[in-house]
């Protein structure tokens, strides 16, 4: 029987090697006329033992990882293809203690299935959720999204079937179905890792929300920084066009949808969905004002629904399991489950998918295993670059949306980086100052020059000049670019910078500046 080996083709992985791993492999099977097959999964989500090779024995995975081209000869020789010890042998993966206590619902086939095969997808569960909405009426796909409480995971967290419904119920003859892969915040990788380990539940996601509002085009909007996600995308969509689940016809129930990839070039603000319809319109990515809404006049001045791809990824499970299932996972107004994507100074950096309601503590601590440095944990910043600082003294908080909001933070796209004690936090908070000013689109006065003056106050408070008069100041242009900006940039640049003021002010207190005597 031949042994299938498991090497991960996902960005992550090749970053650490995965390629010249699977070519090692690839020569070990040649040169010694073994009868095994190597499949290029996604990757499973922990990144620190990436490149993870797994190899497939008596229906158990068993991993081997952190894996050099050097080892591959002697992981042979150990009997890899068996399963065989090794020091670098982990047992069975699915048991390792990151993985099994993760709740993986929209992440349940990524690194378990070869991405580009319908066949694979299928036989884990694909394609179900679809067969049960082409037959049902698009009022009835509505409901059941709207009862199962899953809000929208790029960081707003409005209830996607409220935007569903609205572009159903909007008049039009034409109608998009537009989902927003243009992940630009810092430590976020969800988004990469469905398009590259499992394209095929995104496309699902985005037939199911065509069929909901009569929506017969999708495009999917994502970034030229993600090369391998656009291939495989590229790829899955001829083959699901081909296989019938996209166009004139979807699974022959006579109603088309159909899809296409679009590339941006990497601007931060197209990741707001008014400057993304203007990208993808092929006019400069600059904030609209709202009214109207796009769910009224969106892309092409049609009805549109823009929702993110984990929003769009956890339709299918909805639509097979049934909404109370989904929402059974959760607390209050957050219902489901949300990928935690853990980086920065962490033991244990990845992608770990759980119901809403850890605490900040737990992820950090016990998930994460603290800071890979192992000193102290100063504080965590969830939400990319806009997200607010939280120091250890707000770890009890739950994560969910208004949890998060009641302390002067937010979600965001689920990213969460951690910091140790060596963090200078007003050095953190000019760079979010700076991060603005270089991605504002220039539209607004208040994310235009507000972000730019803010740069300039953070340094004079570095350097001592009045620091009690700039903190004043700065803290006066965080309250006009909060309540201000058009969008939502200039309007959370404040949060990362509020918060490390006012949680770490002895941060904001250096030495008076002495000038040098005459």
């Amino acid at each position: 029987m031949t042994a299938k080996i498991y090497v991960p083709r996902d960005a992550a992985a090749l970053s650490l090697g995965a390629e010249k791993v699977a070519k090692a492999i690839a020569k070990v099977i040649a040169d010694r006329g073994l009868d095994a097959q190597i499949v290029r999964n996604g990757s499973r989500g922990m990144f620190w033992l990436e490149p993870l090779v797994e190899v497939e024995v008596d229906g158990r995975r068993i991993g081997y990882g952190p894996v050099k081209p050097a080892d591959v000869p002697a992981l042979f020789d150990a009997g890899l293809m068996n399963g065989g010890s090794h020091p670098l042998c982990l047992g069975e993966v699915e048991s390792l203690p990151f993985l099994r206590d993760q709740t993986r619902l929209t992440f349940a086939r990524c690194g378990i299935t070869d991405p580009l095969s319908l066949e694979d997808y299928e036989a884990h569960g694909g394609l179900r959720g679809l067969r049960s909405a082409v037959g049902m009426a698009a009022a009835d796909i509505v409901r059941q999204v709207t009862e199962s409480g899953l809000r929208g995971r790029g960081g707003a967290g409005f209830p996607t079937g409220i935007k569903w419904k609205t572009v159903l119920d909007a008049p039009g003859a034409r109608k998009y179905i537009v989902c927003n892969a243009d992940e630009g915040d810092s430590g976020t990788f969800a988004d990469r890792m469905i398009m590259e380990g499992d394209p095929f539940v995104l496309i699902e996601g985005m037939a199911i929300a065509g069929l909901a509002t009569g929506a017969t085009k999708g495009f999917v909007y994502t970034r030229s920084e993600y090369p391998h996600a656009i291939a495989t995308m590229t790829q899955a969509v001829e083959i699901a066009r081909n296989a019938g689940i996209l166009g004139a016809s979807v699974l022959g129930s006579g109603k088309a949808f159909d899809m296409e990839i679009r590339t941006g070039a990497g601007a931060y603000v197209c990741g707001e969905e008014t400057a993304l319809l203007n990208s993808l319109e092929g006019k400069r990515g600059i904030v609209r004002a709202k009214p109207p809404l796009p769910a009224h006049k969106g892309l092409f001045n049609c009805p549109t629904v823009i929702n993110n791809v984990i929003s769009l990824a956890s339709v299918p499970v909805i639509m097979d399991k049934g909404a109370e299932f989904y929402r059974d996972f959760g607390m209050g107004r957050s219902r489901g489950t949300i990928p935690l994507q853990i980086a920065g100074n962490v033991r244990y950096g990845g992608l770990y998918e759980t119901a809403f309601g850890l605490s900040r503590g737990d992820i950090v601590d016990r998930i994460g295993g603290g800071t890979a440095t192992g000193r102290p944990v100063k504080a965590v910043q969830v939400g990319g670059p806009l997200g607010a600082y939280f120091p250890r003294t707000l770890f009890d908080t739950p994560f969910d949306y208004e949890s998060f909001a009641a302390k002067d933070g937010l979600i965001g796209h689920a990213g969460i980086v951690v910091f140790d004690d060596t963090a200078d936090m007003l050095k953190q908070a000019r760079f979010a100052m700076e991060f603005c000013a270089v991605e504002s689109c220039g539209k607004c006065t208040p994310c235009r020059i507000g972000s730019t003056r803010g740069v300039e106050t953070a340094d004079k408070i570095a350097r001592g000049i009045e620091p009690e008069k700039n903190r004043v100041l700065l803290a006066d242009l965080c309250n006009t670019m909060k309540f201000g900006s058009l969008c939502a940039l200039g309007g959370f640049t404040p949060y990362p910078v509020m918060s490390a003021m006012t949680h770490f002010p002895e941060d904001f207190s250096p030495a008076p500046l002495i000038e040098a005597a005459e």
